[in-house]
């Protein structure tokens, strides 16, 4: 298991606003190159957007679904990049001394994933979602990408 966490000098509810972008995670995920669609009603649970991840020449598209969504409280996600595997993704927001605690662990989502998730995959998990964190406390804060409002699109 991977396990990072950041403090964003914004509220959760700004956070949450990232988080409920579907087409974010192209900027503030490591490896996720583009968002190919945002199924409607994202974040609701059973709802997904669909992505391309990988470097270079070596993309997977697939998709990552919601489990479980508790604005802005938690976002639980199955990220899928076939056949390289699954991972189980849940972000907690909490509040802390005026911005948020934000709270990242992913796992294998499968049991083919589990066979390779071992304490040096977890380190490389953990480096690349040192880097994501730091993209969406950049968002959040409002030094990243701009995003287009949910309401203007």
């Amino acid at each position: 298991m991977a396990r990072n966490e950041i403090h964003v000098d914004v509220p959760p509810e700004r956070v949450w606003a990232v988080l409920a972008d579907g087409r974010s995670y192209g900027h503030w995920v490591v490896g996720s190159s583009e968002i190919r669609d945002v199924e409607p009603g994202f974040p609701a649970v059973g709802t997904a957007f669909h992505h391309k991840v990988g470097i270079g020449p070596l993309k997977v598209a697939d998709h990552t679904s919601v489990l479980e969504s508790d604005a802005p409280h938690v976002l639980k996600l199955k990220a899928k990049a076939r056949p390289l595997g699954t991972a189980l993704v849940s972000l907690e927001l909490r509040p802390q001394n005026g911005g948020t605690r934000v709270i990242m662990v992913e796992d294998a989502g499968d049991k083919l994933t589990q066979l390779v998730f071992n304490p040096l995959t977890h380190l490389l998990v953990r480096g690349r979602n040192v880097e994501s964190l730091e993209r969406l406390k950049a968002m959040a804060e409002g030094r990243g990408p701009s995003l287009p409002d949910a309401a203007s699109s």
